[in-house]
């Protein structure tokens, strides 16, 4: 199954125009700000992780026709379903028809702010060396991929130069499909804009991702 999410949409034509919102506007809608904190309240929980979190919003069938909050609602639906946390005729009556599905904990109000301020560090660290160094000239993996992968769509199969090591880290790819962290080496890789989008892209136009080793080769 293929997947576009934002992160593939480097040098595609989008349709519509790209609206500004004024800076500090969090929110359209109050169910915006529940949706925000039912997902806060239920990743609490520990029911799933947050690169798991991450897939389900990012394989969602309907992701480009959502707001950013939609997106974020779906997901939640999504992750409970799968896991017996709801079920699809408790969605649509709104309310609970069967009993509340054990969990492994519970995030209250006065624990969220450190709750949020601790976050999901990824840094981890490795026995390993890394394969490449700051110079080094790589060439992306092309798939296809089984799974949801956060190599942007773009740059597979493209070669590229790495600028940055940045040691080891979780693999949001495992992560997500809970295999376990399986750490990795992650580069800072930089591209030129012609060899992602060809002569039409600008000469002086470079692109920087954050890859994986994995998801690497010397070219």
């Amino acid at each position: 199954m293929s997947y576009v999410t934002h992160a593939d949409l480097g040098g595609r034509n989008i349709t519509g125009a790209i609206v500004a919102e004024p800076e500090g506007e969090l929110f359209h809608a109050e169910w915006e700000a529940r949706a925000l904190a039912l997902t806060l309240a239920m990743g609490g929980t520990g029911s799933w992780n947050i690169d798991a979190s991450r897939s389900a919003r990012e394989t969602l069938p309907d992701y480009l026709q959502l707001s950013y909050y939609q997106i974020w609602l779906a997901a939640l639906e999504k992750l409970m379903i799968e896991r017996h946390q709801v079920s699809a005729a408790e969605l649509q009556a709104g309310r609970m028809l069967e009993p509340a599905a054990p969990i492994q904990r519970v995030l209250r109000a006065q624990d969220v702010p450190a709750a949020l301020a601790k976050g999901s560090p990824t840094a981890r660290e490795l026995a390993t060396a890394p394969r490449f160094k700051a110079g080094d000239v790589v060439r992306c993996a092309n798939g296809p991929f089984d799974h949801h992968c956060r190599l942007p769509a773009y740059v597979r199969g493209k070669v590229g130069l790495v600028e940055h090591l940045h040691g080891g880290h979780v693999f949001a790819d495992a992560n997500a499909q809970g295999l376990g962290e399986q750490p990795q080496h992650l580069y800072t890789v930089v591209f030129e804009g012609r060899e992602l989008w060809g002569a039409d892209a600008a000469a002086d136009l470079r692109i920087s991702v954050d890859a994986w080793e994995s998801y690497l080769e010397a070219a």
